[in-house]
């Protein structure tokens, strides 16, 4: 087709100019977006799993690192012993199952994958899962089965609820934007952190966190009883998927206020509840000794308050306040629950109040904060769980999604240079800067503004790199010898506790908002 032409000006009729060609950064996603949407779902998917494929290479937890190896074997050995014992028996210590030894201290759902994935470890490789004699198994086949575990894991579970989720989170916008949507798609499936520590480091949190994503994407459609029943397994898979459940039971409660039949709205959603929870914990319900057994696996409080560096404020503030040695373990207790509930209550209070898609999203990302700051036994990994909303919202709040990302992945470069996962890091790093700049994928290409946080952003950027250098260069004095550690966990603690308090604002202002919409209607 030719394009039609005007002049520009009667001394130049030669110029021409054709009608309105498109942006040259438009297309930069056109090799996705110009297709249907299931092929641009499946061409993401397939970089996403290359992503995966290509970390995976490289070392794990704990790698040929006796007695206990770490992670990895822990992994291992729960597969060894669910496929071995009764299920009974998979909480108890016994001659044939020593707790000791990385003792299986998730919920039951994590007993159930534990032992699918046994059963194909079984099937192919019998020695990797050979009771007592598999301790400490790290033959290359056994390792590409337990690394294709994972790999399937996320395929079964992750990828459909991100599609889901997506699916969901765009078909209730009046007009949709491509292009944002596949850089949306793209920040999710391509998270650095957790592919690092899934497919370095070696862990399942693609489950939980892909069952929680479901969950969120069920509620947003209206499909409240579906979703809680999610929600409900992503729990008995990890605990600390309870993180989210403050900003879950607010907002469901909060739109069962606004029901004609508020109780029966509750009373529904408390059957799916207790439904779920002894439908997955049915064989350890005959006896009171078996829950016992099992709850005593789920609270470790005997490893105290934190481990580690971890940058959340008990572990920060125990350089100037010695917790352990101040305080009983029933005083830290009380202190850590108190912590945190007082600092998600207003999130809490303000989706009970008003609730709404964005301030649910809102929500989970500050009540999970919340946990990772204040709760009892907080890990590095932990941060996944905050980041897992960020994403979800990264098309609204790409700043603040951009900001955990960079300070989440510092949280956790030592663990990682531990592991040996340099390399897989710096890679993910730059990629996902990459990919977060590719024009028209976030809501503020067109109009970025300076502001004391976007300034206060890029200082922060600058110190976090000059950490890595500091980090990997230099070699801390002897009497010291965390000190690094140490300085990374305080800063990354601050950058986390002014997210939290930008974010609780951002959510109360979703209530002024809808304050004055209503009363704008009043007056009409």
């Amino acid at each position: 087709m030719e394009n039609r032409k005007k002049k520009i000006g009667p001394n130049n009729p030669t110029k021409s100019v054709s009608e309105p060609e498109p942006e040259p950064n438009a297309d930069v996603w056109s090799f996705i977006t110009k297709r249907s949407t299931k092929s641009m779902f499946l061409c993401i998917s397939l970089f996403a799993v290359l992503i995966r494929l290509a970390v995976s290479l490289h070392p794990y937890s704990g790698a040929q690192t006796p007695p206990k190896f770490g992670d990895y074997e822990a992994q291992r050995h729960w597969m060894e012993i669910t496929v071995n014992l009764p299920v009974k028996e998979w909480y108890r210590n016994s001659s044939s199952n020593d707790l000791g030894y990385w003792g299986l201290d998730y919920p039951p759902l994590t007993g159930y994958q534990s032992y699918f994935h046994g059963t194909l470890l079984k099937f192919f490789d019998p020695a990797s899962v050979a009771l007592f004699t598999s301790r400490g198994y790290e033959s290359y086949f056994g390792k590409l089965l337990m690394r294709w575990t994972v790999l399937m894991s996320d395929l079964m579970i992750f990828f459909p609820a991100v599609l889901y989720f997506v699916t969901v989170y765009y078909s209730g916008k009046p007009t949709v934007d491509r292009g944002s949507m596949a850089w949306h798609t793209i920040m999710i499936f391509l998270n650095p952190c957790l592919i690092l520590i899934d497919h370095g480091h070696f862990q399942y949190n693609c489950i939980s966190l892909g069952l929680t994503i479901a969950a969120v994407a069920a509620i947003l459609s209206d499909r409240d009883l579906v979703g809680s029943l999610l929600f409900c397994l992503a729990l008995n898979h990890k605990q600390m998927s309870a993180y989210y459940a403050p900003a879950f039971f607010a907002y469901l409660f909060g739109k069962c206020l606004r029901r004609q039949n508020p109780i029966l709205e509750v009373l529904k959603l408390g059957l799916v509840v207790l439904g779920t929870f002894a439908l997955v914990w049915w064989p350890y319900l005959h006896s009171v000794d078996g829950v016992l057994e099992v709850l005593s696996r789920l609270a470790p409080f005997e490893r105290g308050i934190y481990e580690d560096y971890v940058a959340n404020f008990w572990c920060t503030t125990s350089i100037a306040v010695k917790w352990k040695r101040l305080f009983t373990m029933q005083s830290m207790k009380l202190l850590s629950l108190t912590a945190t509930v007082s600092t998600f209550l207003p999130s809490t209070i303000q989706l009970i109040w008003s609730p709404t898609r964005r301030g649910f999203l809102l929500g989970l990302i500050n009540c999970s904060l919340s946990f990772y700051l204040f709760s009892f036994q907080v890990h590095e990994k932990s941060i996944l769980l905050p980041l897992l909303p960020a994403s979800l919202l990264a098309s609204e709040e790409p700043f603040v999604f951009q900001w955990l990302i960079y300070h989440a992945l510092l949280s956790m470069f030592p663990l990682l240079r531990r592991d040996d996962l340099v390399l897989p890091y710096a890679a993910l790093y730059a990629l996902f800067v990459l990919l977060y700049y590719v024009p028209r994928g976030r809501k503020d290409d067109a109009k970025e503004t300076v502001s004391f946080y976007s300034i206060l952003q890029l200082v922060a950027f600058a110190c976090s790199l000059f950490l890595h250098i500091i980090y990997l260069n230099i070699t801390p004095p002897d009497k010291y010898p965390f000190l690094f550690e140490a300085v990374i966990m305080i800063f990354c603690f601050s950058q986390f506790v002014l997210i939290s308090i930008y974010l609780n604002t951002r959510q109360w202002a979703l209530t002024k908002n809808s304050t004055r919409s209503d009363t704008k209607k009043k007056r009409l």
